[in-house]
């Protein structure tokens, strides 16, 4: 058996990396955001906060399944 990150949190790690920022920071931004849908959040960290399309949707899917 795998002890291996699966789903969006996978994607964590180069996230940090790569911008800068803790996990906790995004999570932060994305639930005091007045936009609420997946992909409105997902455009809005791309454009916005400069973020590829896999990482805004990692970030997304698992703020908003731990209730934003």
């Amino acid at each position: 058996m795998s002890d291996a990150v699966r789903g969006p949190a996978s994607y964590f790690p180069s996230i940090e990396k790569k911008y800068g920022k803790p996990i906790a920071e995004w999570q932060d931004l994305i639930r005091s955001s007045p936009l609420t849908k997946h992909l409105e959040l997902v455009s809005w960290l791309k454009t916005e906060h400069g973020l590829g399309h896999g990482h805004a949707n990692a970030l997304v899917a698992h703020t908003l399944a731990e209730g934003k």
